[in-house]
């Protein structure tokens, strides 16, 4: 006998955590995530449906195979993937699992997913993210995206969280997370001392501009 595994059937698709990395494609029109390990080569979107990534024809997840979505159950565990160096620009999604799925004690694998919220991490520079900009890497058609505030985006290809959820469409949210509220662009005390020097040396010239005008015009 051919020993099954027990099967569930839930009311309600259960919700799992998982890091992945946002996508643009080359001529912006849609919007996806690819994975951090062995389904980072095939992005996805929002909703959509696992293949294997070794190119086999069985429906994912396969018993014998690896194939298919991957997330855990805690969101702790999710985020403390964010901490590891080559993580650190990744997103924490929060998944629907739907469809099939294999039950394991820290997660699940499984056929079909929906991304409902997307967290997106500070700016590099430390500051809350106000947008997703190109991270200098991609896979092909497609460009990488990683968090960035207001003065880091500069000329980068970005999108505003906003506009990546509707490039998205299948009600995905996407907001931002921890990070220290960027500065206001200003000038420090030496700076302004210094402005302040410059307008008394230019008041000073103007004075005496006039001072010379008017002694001009008293002897005409």
């Amino acid at each position: 006998m051919r020993l099954r595994l027990p099967e569930e059937r839930p009311t309600e698709p259960p919700t799992g955590y998982k890091i992945a990395h946002p996508v643009l494609s080359q001529d912006g029109t849609r919007v996806g995530f690819t994975g951090v390990s062995l389904g980072g080569a095939l992005p996805y979107g929002v909703l959509d449906e696992a293949r294997c990534v070794y190119g086999l024809r069985h429906r994912a997840p396969h018993r014998r195979c690896d194939c298919g979505f991957h997330c855990v159950h805690d969101r702790a565990e999710a985020e403390a993937l964010l901490c590891t160096t080559e993580h650190r620009a990744a997103v924490l999604l929060e998944v629907s699992v739907l469809g099939a799925y294999i039950r394991f004690e820290r997660g699940f694998r499984y056929a079909r997913q929906r991304v409902r919220t997307a967290t997106l991490g500070p700016c590099g520079c430390g500051a809350v993210a106000a947008a997703l900009a190109d991270a200098g890497w991609g896979r092909p058609g497609w460009r990488a995206l990683t968090a960035a505030c207001a003065g880091c985006v500069r000329g980068r290809t970005s999108l505003s969280p906003a506009a990546f959820a509707r490039l998205a469409g299948e009600g995905l949210r996407v907001r931002a997370g921890s990070g220290v509220a960027e500065q206001p662009v200003g000038l420090g005390v030496s700076e302004l001392v210094a402005e302040a020097a410059l307008l008394q040396a230019r008041l000073d010239w103007f004075q005496t501009q006039l001072a010379q005008l008017d002694e001009r015009g008293s002897q005409g």
